[in-house]
């Protein structure tokens, strides 16, 4: 076999606390990559993935770990990403380099808040995946239901490959639907795969099944539809290659079954992988930019011989260098080769070369196109494009969110300061949804992030990693500000000192944009024609207005959501200049804003609460009194999932309430949603807070 047709690039994605971490430990056990199991939560040494400290103490994932592990003669290069909606980006950025995925569902919970979320991320680097319905031996487990939901909730073609054996306590295995075989997991640790008959009871509704899948598998193959509908035998071969084309083209999702806390359904999951996957060789094609002229496009090819071509899509600063992940595109890469970063232009030589194993790496000499390694020692920054000289070209970058959350921090001590600007800089450069900056007035650092974890996080390894005592302020929410109405200009700046003075006159409007879940700031527009305002000052126009967008006139936070049309001016053959058409423009659009009905967003987040039945009524009572919208309810046994947007300046302190009010029962999940434009009486108490914190 072709080596590249060997490699599959996956990654595992879920909602939190679905399985990941523990379907990966399986997987690198099965494969002989491990010799002992560890568990998320418990004793022993933690999960091989979960490799953080702070991750083996809290039982979560909080950055994505690489591994590779082969099966059979397939080397699969692996990617377990972490649930928490507030470690996004780490999913983000491992889809943008990926081939495919594992979308994992709880089988009891079926499709939830951040599911929905993966969904979105694989969908826009359009990603094939397989379904895997995890904790098949939970009670209230429902298969169907899950499939249910991937049909409904994500608009997926999701068909089922396999049907359990039993049920909760009592699931022993599943049924192949391709060879109609029973399959069960037997051995101390699930390390036999044993094929038996059907049993009677489940035969029917196998067959149901079967029926089912055959069906929609011949809407990918002509030859089997016929055969289908003619009633015949139909070969396993025509049955596969139907499955593969339907997951190539992100248009099928198969769906297999098992519980891998207790070894069951993941060898199935492995063949499926692949078999069903694709190779860099048969991913979707991928076009580069060539520098200078963004609107020329290049295809890359996974061809080793051709010129070298790669994305750095992950970073971890280290003490003795930085260690960047990276997805090859095309040709080849070998220790001591030289690299141009298309960012920058600058050249870097490459040291050292690994293969990731978590934190665990293995030297190489050489790696080619399809594969996903690290190199040490080479600074750049995440999402920055690397070729051999000569090339210039770069790959799109990935999406990063808006953070919404943030707190001041100060060392406790004066002395700290240069290690916390360290570990702070440190953390940005690896995250690029964690964000620093001075506020002028109180001269406070302040940290912007996802969420309370995603900061908690950062503020504990601070402290841990680099030894640094602080004192923590209180959350604060990142609003924004916008416009309400359309508004008109004309403004003329004129200056006379003596010698040369400055003229400009700008004529425009301003009107809102739907600023939309991310806050899409600003947009301009030159109307201009004549050469009334000379075309080399038409940029400094434009630098004029977006200098307005930092700080709004209601309490100075961020404006997002403006479009500036401009449309005529005046010059002065002497007295104009690029300062005088910036200041002009500037101070125009800041008249302008202030006439144009100025409101504050606030975040909403989409919340999701799974309560039980008895505490419901009080959980939606709550909710409502934190200016909540409810959404939809959904009840599955004796338990209410409950949807709803809620303003994040009320969900502070949410965990602790939510549990004294169900006596620890219920659970919740928090994502970003959108901005909304706040109530008059909230937008008074911000501005007023704004305005109390200057003073002081």
């Amino acid at each position: 076999m072709n080596e590249l047709e060997s490699i599959r690039n996956i990654g595992i994605s879920a909602h939190i606390d679905s399985g990941k971490t523990t379907l990966t430990e399986r997987i690198l056990f099965y494969a002989g990559k491990i010799h002992k199991m560890e568990e998320v939560r418990g004793g022993g040494d933690g999960a091989t993935m979960d490799h953080m400290e702070l991750e083996k103490e809290k039982g979560i994932t909080i950055t994505s770990a690489a591994t590779t592990v082969s099966w059979g003669d397939h080397k699969i290069n692996i990617i377990d990403t972490p649930g928490h909606v507030d470690f996004t980006v780490e999913v983000e950025r491992s889809l943008r380099v990926l081939d495919g995925a594992i979308l994992i569902l709880c089988s009891v919970a079926g499709v939830q808040s951040q599911s929905i979320t993966v969904d979105r991320q694989m969908k826009r680097y359009s990603v094939p995946r397989l379904a895997f319905i995890n904790k098949m031996d939970r009670v209230g487990a429902d298969p169907i239901r899950g499939l249910r939901d991937l049909q409904e909730k994500l608009n997926l073609n999701a068909v089922l490959m396999q049907v359990p054996i039993g049920a909760e306590s009592e699931f022993a295995g599943v049924v192949d639907l391709i060879r109609m075989e029973a399959l069960y997991n037997e051995g101390g640790q699930g390390e036999d795969l044993v094929t038996r008959a059907i049993p009677d009871d489940v035969l029917p509704f196998a067959e149901q099944k079967r029926h089912d899948m055959l069906e929609s598998l011949s809407l990918f193959s002509e030859e089997l539809m016929e055969t289908f509908l003619d009633g015949k035998e139909i070969d396993e071969e025509l049955i596969h290659q139907a499955v593969l084309e339907g997951v190539r083209s992100t248009e099928l999702v198969p769906v297999f079954l098992g519980t891998a806390i207790k070894n069951t359904g993941v060898q199935p999951l492995m063949d499926a992988i692949c078999r069903y996957l694709p190779s860099p060789i048969e991913s979707a094609t991928v076009f580069a930019k060539v520098v200078g002229n963004e609107e020329e496009e290049v295809k890359l090819f996974p061809d080793p011989e051709k010129p070298f071509v790669c994305m750095a899509f992950k970073l971890t600063d280290e003490d003795y260098g930085q260690l960047t992940y990276i997805r090859i595109y095309q040709g080849t890469i070998q220790k001591g080769d030289s690299l141009v970063n298309s960012r920058t232009g600058r050249k870097v030589r490459v040291g050292r070369l690994v293969r990731m194993h978590a934190n665990d790496r293995q030297n190489i000499d050489s790696a080619c196109a399809g594969d996903i390694i690290a190199m040490i020692g080479v600074d750049c920054a995440s999402g920055d494009t690397f070729c051999h000289e000569g090339v210039d070209v770069t790959l799109e970058s990935m999406y990063v969110p808006n953070a919404v959350i943030s707190y001041s921090i100060q060392p406790k001590e004066t002395a700290m300061a240069d290690k916390l600007v360290k570990a702070i800089t440190r953390f940005m450069k690896e995250d690029p949804t964690f964000h620093v900056h001075t506020d002028e007035d109180s001269g406070e650092m302040i940290i912007s992030g996802m969420g309370e974890l995603h900061l908690e996080i950062y503020i504990q390894r601070i402290q841990r990693e680099y030894d640094v005592g602080l004192l923590v302020g209180p959350p604060q929410v990142n609003y924004r500000e916008a416009v309400g109405r359309r508004v008109e200009f004309n403004y003329t700046h004129r200056k006379q000192t003596g010698g040369a003075g400055q003229f400009a006159n700008v004529v425009g409007d301003l009107e809102p944009l739907d600023f939309g879940a991310n806050g899409e700031p600003f947009e301009f527009e030159n109307h201009v024609k004549g050469g009334n305002i000379p075309q080399e000052y038409i940029s400094s126009c434009e630098a004029g207005f977006r200098d307005v967008m930092t700080k709004g006139p209601l309490a100075e936070f961020p404006i997002v959501g403006l479009k500036v049309n401009l449309r005529d001016g005046k010059h002065h053959a002497v007295d104009s200049s690029d300062l005088a058409f910036r200041t002009c423009a500037r101070t125009a659009l800041h008249e302008a804003i202030r006439a144009a009905a100025p409101c504050i967003l606030e975040p909403i987040m989409k919340v999701e609460v799974e309560t039980p039945v008895d505490f419901q009524g009080g959980v939606i009572g709550d909710l409502s009194s934190r200016r909540g919208m409810i959404a939809g309810m959904d009840t599955r046994d004796d338990m209410t999932v409950i949807l709803a947007s809620v303003p994040l300046a009320e969900m502070f302190g949410y965990a602790t309430a939510l549990r004294s009010s169900t006596a620890g029962k219920a659970t919740y999940s928090m994502e970003f949603e959108k901005y909304a434009v706040s109530p008059k009486v909230h937008q008074d108490e911000v501005i007023a807070a704004r305005a109390a914190a200057k003073i002081k």
